[in-house]
């Protein structure tokens, strides 16, 4: 005999012992409590076995044993009250049609409907009370619960109910002033955010908790630099976003990362006229395997496009991107192709075969001191790479094309900021009303994208230290990948051509604070346990990055976080013929010819970088 079996028997034979409890029960208060005269009596035990018969009945057609006594809740108590009515409607119909009811007072039939379904609620709220009180006496890290809201009371009725979880909720806090002194599953909701220090020695907290889920970055800001100062360790549940369940356990708890203090507000974006605009669309994303691409491919796959492509020169990248859309897109057609956007071949013959009507261009060498020193390369593939595609999607009959740049082209003062700028020049020479529209969106950095500053602190973070800082005084802009994925999506449905968009980064952050707050978040004490080192500017590095140049007015766009930088004039004719002699250049390898008409191309290009050493690759 299984334990199911024997617990399930269990719970049978007590429902089945309640039911003549509440029968005569019901008798017995009916006569005051004093003794059931004779007949009555009778009548009752004449009665009882049909009345047991019909209410067993009920209760296994309305599930009463499918439920464990430990997590009874509402639901549970919803099926009692069901069976329970039922039972007696069917009893009292029987009786009636019987002897009309004779020998049974009717107020014995409502005194019976509250008795039993007492009896059979309350062992049951009873037991589960019990256990889980018992629970909170076993070995585990106590718990400061910070949230008293749905996801703290969900988190904390999962820590209770689960012997394993490793915690044991002790109280809760809330900024609430009408959930003080209350309690939520037995536990107490002690006070604020502000008296999380106190609280914590007081109860001998040993884990804070953060239950709040929609919280903003400035909120959990100053839960964070809270609980940094209490001696405890902290984690969080995820954000709302996040959270796509609807259900909190243990499970969900993690570390407090760098995006909960940085990130921002959720954007509100126009999510039907995104979809109306890329739904049933060929979309070729090219860099689809990078930090930008991987995550534009996946937010471009939940509207549902007719065909995605990804083109990514990087065997791996391009492997693991096409193996997320798989497991998580199984439905939708896609595509991975393996080649270099500036590749005439690869890329004439990809348009061609594909004929995608909307290109999103995320492919580009990225890494400033590294593209100082590859002058060849980062022109090749982030100038010529986009002429290139950008012609053959004009032949091809693409609509639209997007291309995804950098503040880091706003009055450039290194090689990657120079071909990024240039790429945008081309983008609005290239723009033809009734051709391919071009529309470029321009941001700042994004948060753990690969080989940005985020994974390299968690790095020196890991390995002791020290964090490497350029200055102390330089700041950049950030945003997380999904919002300026959504962005860029966001940016392609408004855009008519010609366009440059510029993302809203908010206010500039410093990358010393930022170096502090990880490594605070790592549980460790900035200069004490781990040491920040400043290092100086590297190769083409500015203090400071820009988001539009001087003479680009910004206007409104209707729409939240996205700006309009009105677009400066050039001699479209001669830009376009250096732009084909600098293609010439980079074929014949000629490094200084190529720095030269670059500097041509974008006036306000200044290099800050001196004594370059190029390397030279063999000839193509």
């Amino acid at each position: 005999m299984t334990w199911h079996f024997r617990s399930r028997t269990t719970i049978f034979l007590h429902d089945l012992a309640m039911v003549p409890l509440a029968w005569f029960g019901a008798y017995w208060l009916r006569f005051n409590l004093h003794a059931i005269p004779d007949e009555y009596l009778y009548s009752a035990f004449l009665f009882l076995p049909g009345v047991i018969g019909v209410q067993v009945g009920q209760f296994w057609l309305f599930g009463l044993y499918r439920g464990v006594w430990r997590y009874s809740s509402l639901p549970d108590l919803i099926r009692i009250g069901k069976a329970v009515l039922s039972g007696v409607f069917w009893i009292a119909c029987g009786l009636f049609l019987y002897n009309r009811l004779q020998g049974v007072p009717r107020s014995v039939v409502p005194l019976y409907v509250i008795i039993l379904f007492s009896l059979l609620s309350v062992p049951r709220l009873v037991y589960r009370f019990w256990k889980e009180r018992a629970f909170v006496e076993r070995v585990g890290r106590r718990a400061l619960i910070v949230g008293a809201g749905s996801a703290g009371e969900m988190l904390a009725r999962d820590l209770l109910a689960n012997h394993d979880s490793g915690y044991v909720p002790v109280i809760f806090v809330d900024d609430h002033p009408g959930k003080f002194r209350r309690e939520i599953r037995g536990i107490r909701v002690a006070g604020n955010a502000e008296q999380i220090p106190e609280l914590v020695k007081q109860w001998d907290i040993e884990t804070v908790l953060i239950a709040v889920p929609s919280a903003n970055a400035a909120q959990m800001r100053r839960i964070v630099e809270i609980c940094e100062g209490c001696g405890a360790d902290f984690q969080t549940l995820p954000s709302v976003k996040e959270l796509l369940s609807g259900a909190v356990t243990k499970a969900n708890l993690r570390s407090v990362s760098i995006e909960d203090i940085l990130g921002r507000a959720p954007v509100k974006l126009d999510w039907p006229g995104i979809q109306a605009h890329l739904r049933d669309k060929t979309v070729l994303v090219t860099g689809g395997g990078g930090s930008i691409g991987s995550e534009l491919c996946k937010q471009l796959a939940k509207v549902k496009p007719r065909r995605l492509i990804v083109l990514d020169q990087c065997e791996f990248n391009l492997y693991k991107i096409d193996a997320d859309l798989a497991r998580l897109f199984p439905q939708l057609p896609r595509v991975a192709v393996l080649g270099d956007v500036a590749d005439v071949l690869t890329v004439q013959r990809l348009i061609e075969t594909e004929r995608p009507e909307i290109v999103f261009h995320a492919a580009a060498y990225k890494h400033v001191p590294l593209l100082e020193y590859q002058v060849r390369e980062a022109v090749h593939n982030n100038l010529i790479g986009t002429k290139i595609l950008a012609e053959a999607a004009i032949a091809g009959g693409v609509a639209r094309f997007v291309l995804i740049s950098t503040d880091k082209a706003v009055n450039p003062s290194n090689v990657m900021g120079a071909t990024k700028r240039a790429a945008e020049i081309l983008c609005q020479n290239l723009d033809r009303p009734g051709s391919t529209r071009f529309t470029t969106v321009r941001f700042g950095n994004v948060l753990d994208s690969a080989g940005s500053v985020v994974p390299l602190f968690r790095e020196q973070i890991k390995a002791g230290g020290p964090v490497t800082v350029t200055h102390p005084d330089i700041t950049r802009y950030f945003m997380t990948i999904p919002e300026a994925c959504q962005l860029i999506m966001q940016a392609e449905t408004a855009g008519q051509g010609g366009e440059i968009f510029v993302l809203d980064m908010g206010e500039p952050v410093k990358i010393r604070y930022l170096a502090e707050q990880m490594i605070r978040l790592s549980g460790k004490i900035p200069d004490r346990d781990i040491a920040i080192e400043y290092v100086g500017l590297r190769p083409g590095e500015k203090l400071y990055e820009e988001l539009f140049h001087e003479q680009e007015t910004l206007q409104a766009t209707g729409l939240p976080k996205l700006r309009l930088a009105k677009a400066r004039v050039y001699d479209s004719g001669e830009w376009l013929a250096s732009i084909e002699r600098m293609q010439a250049g980079c074929l014949c390898r000629e490094a200084g010819e190529l720095l030269s008409c670059l500097k041509q191309l974008v006036p306000e290009f200044q290099q800050q970088t001196q004594n370059r050493v190029e390397t030279i690759d063999p000839p193509r």
